[in-house]
């Protein structure tokens, strides 16, 4: 009678209820985290892109906008 009177206590015992509610929330925000990043990924590879191709086309030492600086010639 001793092993029915410790499975009715185990099966009442509340305590790792919290555990789960703190894992099922711990679940959705990482789920919620994953579907953000999904949705925006495309928008940021885009713009990372339209970034690097500036930056590479823009001479060093010059502003946007500016008109390049012809390149010195060598004294010969």
């Amino acid at each position: 009678m001793k092993l029915f009177a410790n499975i009715k206590s185990f099966a009442a015992d509340e305590s790792g209820a919290v555990t789960v509610d703190w894992v099922v929330l711990t679940a959705a925000i990482v789920g919620l985290g994953i579907a953000v990043i999904a949705s925006v990924q495309g928008g940021v590879n885009t713009l990372a892109n339209s970034i690097s191709s500036a930056v590479s086309t823009t001479a060093t030492g010059t502003t946007p906008g500016a008109a390049p600086v012809p390149a010195e010639e060598p004294e010969t």
